[in-house]
């Protein structure tokens, strides 16, 4: 039995078998496969920008993005991954002396998961289940990749500006503030961040999950969910009554309002 499973026909089967998981038709089976083999090569990678524990949510994530979008929405996510922890990196030790940095080395755990993927989960749900018949296929792609544009554009405009930014306003009040105040933004991370989603967008478009006036939707959005993520981070969080709004249930808001903007637009554009 051994022999059989680990000799030539035996690996040559086992290949097959992961080649159908990414060509053949999309089943929960052939989804296991496909993200356990990314994970698996990817797995180096993973562990710069990841705890153990955030790896394993992030699986999860990676599991119903490949039901729902395949090899498509799969890329959207690594490439939000490798270009959002490259960003967390740099200057990090700079960040870290300010007490701005990203805490475990940069190193991001669960709730980051969760902040960063929860509506682009739910986008995919709601595509593998049908939700809203066929004629909301597209709109839930389109909610996926502008959420992922929305927390591409927070995550490096936050990091760029905590590294770069030279003069840091209060979004409520245009006060000057110290880097890495909640709510605060800077001119350098407000154009580094434009452009992550404008990046992100077009790539969503070259790889045929949207259309041109969905990618342009996806960059708006965007800055409208970043936006409206700095007046609640600058207006309630720290304060009274409101501990249990954390950066990472404010990221759930932030990619929330972008994926729900980018439906809403496309539906009234339509």
């Amino acid at each position: 039995m051994g022999g059989e499973l680990y000799g030539p026909q035996g690996l040559k089967g086992i290949l097959e078998g992961v080649q159908n998981a990414f060509i053949g038709p999309t089943s929960w089976e052939s989804t296991f496969i496909a993200t356990a083999t990314i994970f698996v090569i990817a797995a180096p990678v993973l562990l710069v920008g990841l705890s153990l524990s955030g790896v394993l949510s992030a699986f999860v994530l990676g599991l119903f993005t490949f039901r729902a979008f395949g090899g498509q929405g799969t890329a959207i996510v690594f490439l939000y991954f490798l270009l959002g922890t490259a960003a967390t990196k740099v200057k990090y030790k700079v960040k870290k002396a300010e007490g701005t940095a990203e805490k475990r080395g940069g190193r991001r755990g669960p709730g980051s998961v969760w902040g960063s993927g929860t509506a682009g989960v739910l986008c995919a749900m709601a595509t593998i289940w049908g939700v809203g018949g066929p004629k909301w296929i597209g709109l839930w792609d389109l909610g996926f990749l502008a959420s992922f544009c929305t927390k591409l554009s927070d995550t490096i405009g936050s990091e760029i500006g905590k590294a770069f930014g030279k003069t840091t306003y209060l979004v409520t009040t245009m006060a000057v503030v110290p880097r890495g105040t909640e709510g605060a933004v800077s001119l350098t991370g407000t154009i580094a961040g434009f452009v992550a989603s404008i990046f992100l967008a077009y790539v969503g478009y070259a790889i045929d999950m949207t259309d041109t006036i969905g990618a342009v939707i996806c960059v708006i959005a965007a800055q409208v969910g970043n936006l409206c993520e700095s007046f609640v981070g600058a207006a309630l969080q720290g304060q009274n009554g409101y501990e249990w709004l954390t950066n990472d249930i404010s990221n759930i808001i932030n990619i929330s309002i972008g994926a729900l903007l980018a439906i809403l637009l496309r539906m009234l554009l339509a």
